[in-house]
């Protein structure tokens, strides 16, 4: 069994460990989860799928930060 999972994360190579969950993931970046959408192998995960949403050795992440303005 691996030890980490490797996957493009918006576009780059990331690393993370095996049985990592989105939430892992936005906790490792430090993002505020009211704040970001994610989208796992093309399709948008809901927020409170996020901490049992695991994923797979070269699976394609794409995060998006919300920002306010005006």
């Amino acid at each position: 069994m691996a030890l980490e999972k490797h996957v493009r994360l918006n576009g780059e190579s990331r690393s993370f460990a095996a049985g990592a969950t989105l939430l892992d993931v936005v906790n490792a970046l430090a993002l505020d989860p009211e704040r970001v959408a994610i989208e796992l192998n093309r399709s948008i995960i809901k927020r409170e799928r996020w901490s049992a949403a695991e994923f797979e050795n070269g699976a394609e992440i794409e995060i998006v930060q919300f920002v306010g303005g005006g």
